[in-house]
């Protein structure tokens, strides 16, 4: 992901990483989300969705609790974005 457009912002202790993509897309999370997941075959998750008000700051999740191969896989999809 390094090589990627997306911004990592610390996390520690955690099977997450938030990610924010305001260099690739002025969309909504929730929208950036759907397109990541139909166009990219990456599933990730809006952070607006875990605030009461629905604040969006451009910040997706990515979880990789996964296997490596799955782990780069998804980040040579998402390096082109």
């Amino acid at each position: 992901m390094k090589e990627s457009r997306f911004t990592p912002l610390a996390s520690k202790g955690s099977y997450f990483q938030l990610m924010k993509y305001d260099r690739i897309s002025a969309e909504g999370d929730k929208d950036f989300a759907v397109r990541l997941t139909k166009e990219f075959g990456v599933a990730v998750i809006p952070v607006s969705a875990f605030y009461q008000n629905g604040k969006d700051d451009h910040v997706i999740r990515f979880c990789f609790a996964k296997k490596q191969a799955t782990l780069e896989q998804a980040a040579a999809k998402l390096v082109h974005i």
